[in-house]
């Protein structure tokens, strides 16, 4: 009988496992640039004679779903959305590079450039930073330059380049932060190739309607999992009572 509720029980951890990963999904579903995370679920046996009969459900995330999500137009200069499969890179809260595909672009207080998130966006030498005085832009490349209006004729100066990332053959991984980073440390090379569009910001890529399939799916399997440690502990107390009559 422990075979039966021991299995239950690790499919009922393995289901709160996969709620919780949808209801992330679920609440970053208006989160620009987000990528919905995917949960890889499968039964391990225990190795051993004899309990081998015993098979546990392990539950975890496996990766993100990088397809791109819808791109709208804002017409905002320092907004982007990078339109090839490039990733941007950011400084994370511990100074390393991360990476994101969230566009939202300000200038902060110091004269940085920084996302939504308020990561700053990082160059081919650190952190790009906006001079106080000018009209800041940015070219399909990545390249962010700067105006003087007091000088209209004149072109605009460069300031830095967005490194925008390729990450196709490389392994990465999601943190809970949101941000992306290379497993096991290093940064990614820069994708020359890459392009964003100006004056539009991607998306998050979660489909509300089929998250909350999901919701329901994993609501019910957990209680039909509930349910077999509740007949389990029926049997059982029958059998007792059978032993004790006997």
């Amino acid at each position: 009988m422990d075979r039966l509720i021991h299995t239950a029980l690790s499919g009922m951890r393995a289901s709160m496992d996969s709620q919780r990963v949808i209801a992330s999904n679920m609440a970053n579903a208006n989160t620009l640039g987000f990528r919905a995370e995917l949960l890889d679920q499968r039964a391990v046996t225990i190795e051993g004679q004899p309990l081998e009969a015993r098979a546990m459900q392990v539950a975890r995330v496996r990766g993100a779903d990088m397809v791109a999500g819808e791109i709208i137009e804002t017409g905002r200069d320092l907004d982007i959305a990078i339109a090839t499969d490039a990733l941007m890179a950011v400084q994370a809260e511990d100074g390393t590079e991360a990476y994101t595909r969230r566009g939202d672009m300000s200038i902060s207080a110091t004269g940085l450039l920084v996302n939504g998130e308020g990561r700053p966006v990082l160059g081919d030498n650190g952190p790009i930073t906006i001079p106080p005085v000018g009209i800041p832009g940015i070219a399909p490349d990545g390249t962010v330059t700067i105006a003087d209006p007091a000088t209209p004729d004149q072109p605009p100066a460069e300031v830095g380049r967005i490194k925008l990332a390729a990450w196709q053959g490389s392994p990465i991984s999601k943190g809970l932060d949101g941000l992306f980073r290379v497993e096991g440390g290093g940064i990614l090379p820069t994708d020359e190739a890459a392009t964003v569009q100006v004056g539009a910001l991607e998306q998050s890529n979660v489909k509300t309607t089929e998250v909350l399939v999901e919701m329901i799916d994993a609501q019910r399997l957990f209680a039909m999992r509930s349910k077999v440690i509740a007949t389990a502990r029926e049997i059982d107390e029958s059998g007792a009572q059978l032993m004790r009559l006997g």
